[in-house]
């Protein structure tokens, strides 16, 4: 509750910090902003949930998911499909269990976390999660800048820096409500979605072997080359700042916390739009890697890049009668359509971290602003020093994902706790069989993803 009116208000300072733990609410500036009505239908009550998940499914449809995906169809066919599927379904558990969190506590996970540990500790834990977030944006800014050099034909270095201007329109995103960001995420997810629907139409997959993808089988784990690429779709299944971001934007919707089918009500609506925009992530990942299938299996190309992948559309030796520039085309604005939405993600999940970890107050554009050149300065050192070599450039792909795997655990590892936790949970504790089920996929995940660090570094062969 604000203090009356009557009593002076102290003086904002440009960066306020505080040792209160879990002092201010996550968000603050859209935290409960959305009202939800009383004794409304199913469908009127779902509505007014639908959207904040969508900022997170977008994590899954990351620039850097693009090229595992596509190689693991240009490789192995349809064989890698039910991995696509295992993996949604560990994300729709767990981003599930992050919104449960936010509802019923009040507090995101990044403020939960703090509250245990020392000032120390909370300190080095936001260092680790914003190395995260900016080995996401990484992805973002290479995909969008080499997105506008295919499509504009303008030097990669100045593809970088528009990019990175985007600060700019978050901040007028941020004025206009955060029912007017969502909607912005959700036009450009469709956008993606459209486009490789169309493409993989016109590949003309074979539907009887695209189906039989769905089913486990026994050559993912002896093929050695077929694992690698598994392990990679797996590891990446799970970004360490969307569980951050899933426990916040849980709470923008108005919710009585002292009432329990009030809150009851928010879960469940909660977990239903969380596994609607998670099947929607499923089905553009199953995407790419059908598009990969139907088109390069069989023609021994290299798909290892943007540029490859964007090339290979319009080259009729290898896709076949359906190249076109069209096609070429429609693939860099799905590209640039994915870092755009994707910054949302990491503007907010910054944000997050900062005010949760480490109490740091400070305006958005200033926090964003900060991020944003982090990431953007090893970028523009690469395509300066490779003269926009695309391939030299993209190699940072593969470092950023090392970040992303160290961080995995520091944010799966307390979700499962808090969850499970009856004390801070009460009546909506994970029940035994969900607890027993998290803490599989979080041994499975951080035992991938220490594989793929090893694999990375060189140490296992």
């Amino acid at each position: 509750m604000r203090e009356s009116v009557e009593m002076k208000e102290p003086k904002k300072k440009f960066f306020s910090s505080t040792e209160e733990p879990g002092a201010g609410k996550s968000l603050d500036e859209v935290n409960g902003s959305i009202v939800v009505p009383k004794d409304a239908g199913f469908w009127r009550t779902l509505t007014t949930y639908t959207g904040p998940v969508i900022l997170i499914a977008v994590g899954y449809m990351d620039p850097g998911n693009w090229i595992t995906s596509i190689a693991g169809g240009a490789q192995f066919k349809y064989s890698l499909l039910s991995v696509v599927l295992i993996s949604s379904l560990i994300a729709m558990l767990l981003q599930s269990m992050a919104a449960k969190l936010g509802i019923v506590t009040g507090k995101d996970l990044a403020q939960l976390t703090r509250e245990r540990t020392s000032k120390r500790v909370g300190f080095i834990l936001w260092i680790i999660t914003e190395l995260a977030i900016m080995a996401t944006d990484v992805a973002e800014i290479i995909g969008s800048g080499i997105a506008l050099e295919l499509l504009l034909k303008i030097p990669l270095v100045i593809g970088i820096l528009i990019t990175s201007a985007d600060v700019l329109i978050l901040l007028l995103l941020m004025k206009l409500g955060f029912r007017k960001i969502e909607a912005i995420v959700v036009t450009l997810v469709a956008v993606i979605l459209l486009v490789f629907s169309y493409e993989v139409f016109l590949s003309g997959p074979n539907m009887p072997e695209l189906f039989a993808g769905y089913i486990p089988s026994t050559s993912i784990v002896t093929d050695k080359s077929m694992l690698y690429l598994a392990l990679g779709i797996v590891g990446a299944t799970v970004m360490p700042h969307d569980l951050f971001l899933g426990s916040s934007i849980s709470q923008t919707r108005q919710v009585n916390r002292k009432n329990h089918k009030d809150v009851a009500k928010a879960i469940k609506f909660s977990t239903i739009d969380s596994n609607i925009q998670l099947s929607l992530a499923f089905v553009v990942n199953s995407l790419l890697l059908v598009l990969g299938a139907a088109l390069f299996f069989g023609t021994n190309s290299s798909v290892g890049r943007f540029v490859d992948l964007f090339n290979a559309l319009q080259n009729s030796h290898i896709v076949g009668a359906i190249a076109s520039p069209i096609l070429s085309m429609l693939f860099a604005v799905a590209l640039l359509s994915s870092g755009q939405s994707s910054t949302i993600t990491g503007t907010l999940s910054g944000q997050i971290i900062m005010e949760g970890f480490i109490h740091l107050r400070m305006p958005l554009w200033v926090q964003r602003l900060i991020t944003r050149l982090l990431s953007v300065t090893p970028v523009l050192i690469f395509a300066i020093y490779y003269h926009g070599n695309e391939a030299k450039i993209e190699n940072l792909l593969t470092a950023s994902q090392v970040f992303l795997s160290i961080a995995l655990p520091f944010a799966i590892i307390p979700l499962v706790m808090f969850t499970s936790n009856k004390k801070l949970m009460g009546e909506f504790a994970n029940h035994t069989w969900v607890k027993y089920a998290a803490w599989f996929a979080t041994i499975v995940l951080v035992t991938l993803n220490v594989y793929l660090i090893l694999q990375t570094v060189g140490l296992l062969k």
